[in-house]
């Protein structure tokens, strides 16, 4: 599944496209950068490097690799696996932590994103790669989660129902500019039903997550408390557009 959406707010322009064959032809930095006016997004050989250190810095460096996915990954994952199961990484939580002013918001109001922070644990998916193929799908990985190193990819340890498991995880980078460490959940809560991008609405990533988790019946009360929040809030912004009219 693909998303569409504005690059800003109630526009109809700046569509952008996020699946596999955009992100194999590069198109999807391209555009970007386009977009990223003030922006510093990192280049294809950046991410090329960053790939080859991470992969360098496997604790098990012979056989296939297991792709940790919390969010948009679980269902829109744009690679080619051989297998998928449930996961459960310690240490770390799903968070809306990452602002963002292309993706899923603009500079005039921004959106939020989700990251793996610390403290906590997280249930998610877990992708097999065969080793043959697996540092070509992970480019395209890269290419749509490094676009400005707001990431730190990190080798954690996961449980399955099969057994443990070494993954590739996206953690947060928080010593990035656009990491929220100290957002009010009211903030929250405004930026993720307001805000949108070249990517859609931020409120559609928070409720495409949610109801993915729900139907693979991996439980996040945070996540669901937070989707009635933001639902509540867009219904006060209508209410209130609709008495302005009266």
């Amino acid at each position: 599944m693909s998303r569409r959406g504005d690059d800003r707010a109630g526009s109809g322009t700046d569509r952008l496209v996020l699946d596999r064959a955009t992100l194999l032809a590069g198109g999807f930095q391209r555009r970007l950068r386009a977009m990223a006016a003030g922006t510093e997004l990192w280049s294809e050989e950046r991410i090329r490097r960053s790939l080859s250190r991470t992969l360098a810095a496997r604790p098990e460096p012979e056989g296939d690799v297991w792709l940790f996915a919390y969010g948009s990954l679980i269902w829109n994952p744009t690679i080619h696996y051989a297998e998928k199961r449930l996961a459960l990484v310690r240490g770390y939580h799903r968070r809306f932590c990452l602002r963002t002013v292309l993706g899923r918001g603009c500079p005039e109001r921004p959106g939020l994103m989700l990251g793996l922070d610390h403290g906590g644990s997280c249930r998610g998916v877990a992708y097999r790669l065969p080793a043959g193929t697996a540092e070509a799908e992970l480019l395209l990985v890269w290419r749509r989660e490094m676009v400005a190193g707001a990431y730190r990819p990190r080798w954690l340890r996961a449980r399955t129902g099969e057994g443990p498991l070494t993954v590739l995880a996206f953690t947060i980078e928080r010593r990035h500019e656009r990491y929220c460490r100290d957002l009010a959940e009211e903030e929250r809560i405004a930026m993720l039903a307001t805000a949108s991008g070249a990517l859609g609405p931020a409120a559609d990533y928070l409720f495409d997550t949610a109801r993915h988790l729900a139907e693979l019946g991996i439980p996040d009360h945070h996540l669901d408390r937070l989707c009635e929040a933001v639902r509540a809030y867009q219904r006060g912004l209508r209410d209130g557009s609709s008495a302005d009219r009266r």
